[in-house]
């Protein structure tokens, strides 16, 4: 990179980096560094809160779903709007999270269930998290590597380093000071400037490539050229793209209502509001938050698509494919062993006489006339000769780092720099916010409900601290023992199964369902649970293990009739079939089986032991008489006819006139145009099918000229919103009482600074009648 470039990257960390450490003044007491004291408003949240949610990692992952899928199938996401917006306006378990005042979840498991329950799910959440965080380092420092067009080897004193353990010691390093320095305020304030800074960087980007490429001769052209099944923008022309039918449809929406919160990465954001409404409006502004952000990577996704595919660029695409081969070879192939094979690689590069090696593969599917790219096929193939793992990986890391790689031979001076500046913000913000919420939950719902004598304020923030320098080195090892994982989204499915499976009715039952006891949470999460994770190692064992074991010991027979009976009733939406190839069951259906089996133990096991008097919802909640001293008197009424609309909208009486026009615009845009318009073309493509370029024209106008009017509007009034709220949450920050029993503690069902609100005598009252 320039110069110029670099200067862009270095000055805006430079002042994060500098705000970060004047920020730790505030830091006082343990809620300070858990949860921000809990005076956080809605503009902070919501720009905080976005940019530690869109990590560089994710960016990676969305870069791959436009690459290869483009606008077709994600215009089928318009049949979870109506769900998704009721859910957002009325603030669907975030609202009840936050007034139960737990700083983590575990701290609510206990409050509603019991200690030992909070142990146990502390075990597996943080298992779960901190092994999946664990790869972002790799992937992220790659990214960078690439992007940067940095060597693959450093030498320092005469000593050879991998980049990859230098980059990601840069950050992690540069992650930690920052998460420790003053915890979620730390995170939450340099979040927000760097969401605040990232608006007029995300339209500049955005300007740029919309100026340099025309939608009808540059992107169009290459979006349409693709084979029938494969569209990247007719979504009734996706039969061969991906697997998708109704029955995926109905897990997402299953999904929606029963794992609501479930996944732990921003839990310090969870509970940071000045109160339950605040916290719910900041997610309502959510909508309108995003603006130029992710308009631009998928641009930069199918601009990346185009330079590569369209002929007009054919030379530069081509030379792309060659850097990109040659740098990804050395980088997966390093080793001496390789060294023959690399010089085939390297002469069909220059030549493109195929290697030797496989000259008896012609029939291969990999160097078939019908594989995509050369540079991917044949010389993943080439390597396959020699070690198919590494083969994998090549393919693997070739995939991820397509876009980037294109991207810096696309951008220009300055335009390099500043979406540099947007990767890094990026990859720091999460890095810091799951960071601080594994090293939270291992201390919190482990190490302090395991103490009998709590902590110190003083011990206990060193601990927290401790906890967040762990998460780092484990991760900086994990990432450099397996920087190159070949699935990463499996990875992530299994990492994540662990926890996924079973959390969700645990959660939104204990929000909601006075019934919900400690026996039907505890069955709901180990069933839930040991069925997703079991599901996903099956069918990573079923070609290699599974399929020949039942085949040698005469089982195979049995099992395709069982298997294939079941499903039976539900074909063509769920097909399973016994093949030596494949696991019969799917990713989401193993998802779906494990998530109902978790709900429906759930609420079985709650019913057959729910003996005792039904659970204070209004106590944990603090609601009614158990309204917290100072905290306003909120009236929930009950859904009537009558109060339906506002019910819908999520009015309350807290509700200004501000926020009744925040919640109306939310959902004049979800409904009237974004679902409207999803509902329009259906009916009228069920009636006179659509060619493809009007498909082209729509998503011209859907994906690129609406969401820019936005982002034009939501980015002054999100710098401007976040500015005023920033300066806000100091001033509360420094009026704020520290109060030392908020520390995560739970006594008898009530955290520990609840408990002392109470007389002995209510305490007293309160307990036999829970026990009664």
């Amino acid at each position: 990179m320039h110069w110029i470039d670099w200067a862009i990257v270095t000055i805006p960390m430079v002042i994060v980096f500098l705000i970060a450490l004047k920020a730790q003044a505030y830091v006082r007491g343990v809620a300070d560094f858990l949860t921000a004291g809990r005076v956080a408003g809605r503009y902070v949240l919501c720009v905080a809160g976005g940019e530690a949610g869109m990590g560089l990692i994710s960016a990676v992952a969305l870069f791959e779903v436009y690459y290869t899928s483009g606008f077709a199938f994600s215009f089928w996401n318009g049949l979870t709007i109506p769900l998704g917006m009721i859910f957002l306006l009325t603030g669907y378990c975030i609202y009840r999270f936050r007034e139960t005042r737990a700083m983590t979840m575990g701290q609510f498991l206990e409050i509603r269930y019991s200690r030992g329950f909070r142990i146990f799910a502390g075990i597996l959440q943080s298992i779960s998290g901190v092994i999946n965080y664990a790869i972002f380092p790799a992937v992220s420092a790659r990214f960078l590597i690439y992007y940067f067009d940095l060597p693959l080897q450093v030498t320092v004193f005469g000593l050879s380093f991998p980049m990859m353990g230098v980059v990601m010691a840069i950050f992690l390093s540069v992650a930690v000071i920052i998460a420790n320095a003053g915890g979620q305020i730390t995170i939450m304030v340099t979040d927000c400037i760097q969401g605040i800074l990232s608006y007029p960087l995300y339209a500049i980007v955005v300007g740029y490539l919309l100026l340099r490429f025309s939608w009808s001769s540059d992107i169009a052209p290459a979006l349409l050229d693709r084979p029938e099944g494969m569209s990247l923008l007719n979504p009734f022309d996706i039969s061969n793209l991906r697997d998708f039918n109704l029955f995926y449809i109905i897990v997402g929406i299953f999904s929606q209502v029963f794992n609501r919160m479930s996944w732990a990465g921003n839990q310090g954001f969870n509970a940071a509001a000045l109160n339950a409404h605040e916290q719910k409006m900041g997610a309502v502004l959510g909508t309108w938050r995003a603006g130029f952000s992710t308009m631009m990577f998928i641009v930069l996704a199918i601009v990346a698509y185009a330079y590569l595919h369209n002929p007009k660029f054919e030379a530069k695409g081509e030379a792309v494919r060659q850097e990109l081969a040659w740098k990804t070879v050395n980088d997966v192939a390093s080793g001496e062993n390789f060294g023959e094979v690399k010089k085939e690689i390297r002469t069909f590069m220059d030549t493109g006489i195929k290697p030797r090696v496989l000259d008896a593969a012609e029939s291969s599917e990999a160097v078939s006339g019908a594989a995509p790219e050369p540079m991917l096929s044949v010389v993943k193939a080439t390597l396959a000769t020699h070690d198919p793992s590494t083969a994998q990986t090549y393919g693997s890391i070739y995939g991820q780092m397509l876009v980037p790689m294109t991207l810096r031979n696309i951008l220009p001076i300055g335009i390099t720099g500043i979406f540099a500046a947007i990767c890094i913000f990026l990859l720091v913000s999460t890095d810091t916010s799951y960071m601080h919420s594994w090293g939270s939950i291992i201390v919190q719902d482990i190490v302090v409900p395991l103490r009998k004598k709590p902590f110190t304020p003083k011990e206990q923030l060193f601990w927290l601290r401790m906890a967040i320098v762990g998460v780092a080195l484990f991760a900086f090892m994990f990432s450099a023992l397996f920087a190159q994982i070949d699935f990463i989204i499996m990875f992530f499915a299994i990492t994540g199964a662990i926890w996924l499976g079973g959390a969700g009715p645990c959660i939104v039952g204990g929000l909601y369902w006075k019934r919900g006891t400690t026996a039907g949470a505890y069955t709901a999460l180990i069933l839930g649970s040991g069925i997703a994770t079991g599901g996903i190692i099956a069918q990573k064992m079923w070609v290699a293990t599974l399929y020949p074991w039942l085949e040698s010991a005469g089982l195979l027979r049995m099992t395709k009739w069982l298997i294939e009976g079941i499903s039976r009733p539900f074909e063509p939406y769920i097909l399973w079939r016994v093949t030596p190839d494949q696991f019969p069951i799917n990713s989401q259906e193993i998802y779906f089986i494990g998530l109902l089996a978790s709900v429906t133990s759930y609420v079985i096991v709650s019913l057959l032991t729910g003996k005792q008097k039904a659970f204070n919802l209004d106590r944990m909640l603090h609601r009614g008489a158990y309204t917290r001293p100072g905290e306003e008197v909120v009236t929930h009424e009950r859904l009537t006819l009558r109060n339906a609309w506002q019910k819908i909208l999520g009015v309350t009486s807290e509700y200004t006139r501000g926020d009744k026009v925040l919640a109306w615009s939310v959902f004049i845009y979800s409904i009237g145009w974004a679902f409207g318009s999803f509902v329009v073309l259906i009916i009228w493509n069920a009636i006179w099918p659509w060619p493809n370029s009007w498909w082209a024209e729509w998503f011209k106008i859907s994906s690129l000229i609406v969401p820019s009017i936005i982002g034009v509007v939501t980015s002054v009034w999100f710098t401007i919103g976040g500015s005023v709220d920033l300066h806000r949450l100091f001033k509360r920050l420094g009026e704020e009482t520290v109060n030392d029993l908020d520390d995560g503690r739970v006594i008898g069902h009530l955290s520990a600074d609840d408990a002392a609100l109470y007389s002995a005598k209510d305490k007293a009252s309160d307990d036999a009648q829970s026990k009664s």
